[in-house]
């Protein structure tokens, strides 16, 4: 019996700790803050109990059987948080979300909430995974900034990005601490007077058996000691475990003290296993209990009752009843390590899920779009796989860091190749910039133009290459249109307008050639060739005089040269004779303009009109030759003998009006001379 005692000592029983060993260890190991971790508990942990083993641990040992002593150490351990101070005991009952799925604005509201609505002392593994998620989010956002501010051409020594969302947890997280710091400094003091209070129960306590009074005396004594312990309030979690072993060790040899008087201690034991059996009972049950969470939390409050509220048995039932009670403690802590390793097959499964999107947005890195429409449709889709990744839940701790590491890296390659593109779009974008200064100029430059022939062909030509380039940067782009748009929308404005009037004036014209051709309907041959002729003349240079026609009206000029060729035949004038005599009329018109330019426009008018019957003269040469067997009667070769010599006829007026024109312009330029001479 006696080794079963010690066996079991730390929870039953206890070693006889001195209380001035007490005391020292309660000097070296002041209280101190529960510190803001880096890594959050994994979520069935924060479920069922605040203080239990890491996740890592919990792998390392989850084929081992369970173990009754680390079950029950957990439980202490658990209850000495608890015991520091009463309203630690909430955190268990305040759920933890699931704060890896939260984006930055959503932790900070969580933050808030939390702050202000429950007790500092219980939050703090909530805390402390809200703060990391909120880090390694934060992180990967900055990076992301960075990257884009390095790819806009800024020096990665000059970034700085004010964010809302992490001033704003800064604040909360500040006030967090603030308020902690301020409880824990309050607590410890207390602390350390309970402590010091406790100790000087259990020095009561000793000295109970040195005393020599009534036994009835003594036991009075021995309650009221009791009943001070029970009300000498929560002491630092460090010394918890040691100073209730101390208490009960003692208790234990009071009872033994009083088999003197067999009957009170009878009492008391008999009273305190029917407490006792009730939480075996209690502690049995829960192992039909479907919430484990829940069954877990009241097996720590039975252990606290056990230990706390409740004296020793008669030592032939101690091991007995103890057994029970450990077992029970046992199943709980079979059925939490099989909770966990089901836990972490989900981990598995995650991972699986975390590394296909993992997969996914390097795939996509891999093959960034080469245009801003798909461009823009990948980065809907990465940040839904990026969405998708922190929902897909939490993976095994030993490859949690690795598994964010690559992550970032997918996402990282992303943005560098899409800032990438980015770039290169915006150098291209600056060089279209120049390209439609350029044509803006020049647009610019000929909007007041009056030379319409020539400038309308050149406006049309700067549309259309600008419809060319690209886009330029947005900055720039609708001024620059504008710009442009009403550059040419004031000269084809000008344009129309002078179309209008031109077209009010060819009307008329068309009026005048009217009444033009029904004269020249009505003339009449005198028979006298030269006065003939010269009426003829004065008829064409009148023609001449009222210029260009409508569009639809111009098959006026076909009638009035149908007749005028009549008469020229009637006089004996032949073809070539009566188009340069029409021709004259118009080397009269380009004298008295006395315009270079407009001598040079006829000049190459007529030279690519003989270029061009000498090159149909050809053609048709070559096809002659085709029919070299053929006779001369055949319809064919008399059609194309008939081109040749229509052509040559058309080649010799041409030639003919070439040097009329040769003549006119030597005689301007010795006009020309001798006026600057005379001068």
């Amino acid at each position: 019996m006696q080794d079963n005692e010690h066996k079991l000592q730390g929870t039953e029983g206890g070693t006889d700790h001195n209380t001035e060993e007490l005391k020292t260890s309660l000097e070296e190991n002041p209280i101190s803050d529960p510190n803001i971790t880096k890594e959050p508990e994994t979520d069935a942990e924060k479920e069922v109990v605040t203080n239990e083993a890491s996740s890592s641990n919990e792998k390392k040992d989850e084929d081992k059987p369970a173990n009754t002593e680390d079950a029950i150490q957990e439980i202490e351990e658990s209850n000495a948080e608890d015991a520091e101070d009463k309203d630690n005991e909430k955190r268990h009952y305040i759920p933890m979300l699931d704060y890896h799925s939260m984006s930055m604005e959503n932790l900070v509201g969580e933050l808030q909430r939390l702050v202000k609505n429950e007790k500092v002392q219980a939050i703090g593994k909530h805390v402390s995974s809200i703060k990391y998620e909120f880090d390694q989010k934060f992180q990967e956002f900055l990076e992301h900034k960075k990257e884009e501010f390095v790819a806009n051409g800024g020096n990665e020594i000059d970034f700085r990005y004010n964010s809302v969302a992490k001033r704003q947890f800064n604040e909360v997280f500040g006030e967090y601490r603030e308020k902690k710091d301020q409880h824990y400094k309050q607590l410890e003091q207390a602390l350390k007077d309970n402590l010091q209070k406790r100790l000087q129960i259990i020095e009561e306590l000793k000295g109970l058996i040195n005393v020599e009074e009534d036994i009835n005396t003594t036991y009075k004594n021995f309650k009221e000691l009791q009943e001070n312990w029970r009300n000498a309030g929560p002491v630092p979690r460090n010394n918890y475990n040691d100073v209730w072993r101390t208490y009960h060790h003692h208790m234990e040899i009071f009872y033994d003290f009083l088999h003197l008087n067999r009957e009170l201690r009878d009492l008391d034991f008999k009273h305190n296993l029917e407490e006792k059996l009730k939480l075996v009972d209690r502690a049995e049950a829960l192992a039909n209990e479907p919430d484990l969470g829940k069954a877990f939390r009241e097996l720590q409050t039975l252990h606290k009752i056990w230990k706390e509220d409740i004296g020793p048995v008669a030592k032939e039932q101690r091991e007995e009843v103890w057994e029970r009670f450990s077992n029970a403690t046992k199943v709980m802590h079979q059925r939490r390590q099989e909770h966990f390793h089901e836990l972490e097959k989900s981990y598995e499964k995650n991972l699986v899920k975390k590394n296909e999107i993992i997969e996914s947005i390097s795939e996509i890195a891999n093959n960034v779009a080469n245009n801003h429409r798909d461009l823009q449709q990948q980065i809907r889709q990465v940040e839904a796989l990026r969405e998708t990744f922190f929902k897909a839940g939490k993976v095994p701790q030993k490859v949690n860091e690795q598994t964010w590491t690559s992550f970032k890296e997918a996402v990282r390659q992303f943005n560098r190749n899409k800032n990438t593109f980015y770039k290169n779009q915006k150098k291209e974008q600056h060089s279209n910039l120049e390209k439609k200064r350029a044509l803006l100029e020049l647009a610019l430059s000929l909007k007041d133009s009056e030379d319409w022939d020539t400038t309308t062909p050149e406006m049309k030509r700067i549309q259309s290459e600008w419809k060319k380039i690209g886009h330029v940067p947005r900055k720039y782009s609708d001024k620059i249109w504008s710009e442009f748009k009403n550059a040419c929308n004031h000269y084809f404005d000008r344009l129309h307008a002078e179309k209008n009037q031109a077209h009010k004036a060819e009307y008329a014209n068309f009026e005048k050639k009217s009444a033009c051709l029904d004269r020249l309907k009505t003339f009449q041959l005198s028979g006298k060739k030269e006065e003939d002729l010269e009426e003829i003349k004065k008829f064409l240079a009148e023609w001449k005089q009222y210029g260009r026609l409508p569009y639809n009206k111009r098959h006026i000029n076909g009638k009035f040269n149908k007749i005028i060729d009549a008469l020229f035949k009637k006089l004996g004038v032949s073809r070539q004779e009566s188009e340069l005599l029409k021709y004259g009329d118009k080397m009269q018109q380009l004298a008295n303009a006395d315009d270079d330019r407009a001598l040079n426009n006829e000049r190459i008018f007529i030279r690519r009109k003989i270029d061009e019957s000498k090159s149909e003269i050809r053609q048709l040469e070559n096809n002659l030759q085709f029919f070299s067997n053929a006779s001369e009667d055949s319809p064919l070769v008399k059609e194309v003998v008939n081109n040749i010599n229509k052509h040559k006829e058309s080649l010799e007026t041409w030639k003919a009006k070439l040097k009329k024109l040769n003549i006119l312009e030597n005689s301007l330029h010795k006009s020309a001379e001798d006026s600057s001479e005379e001068e």
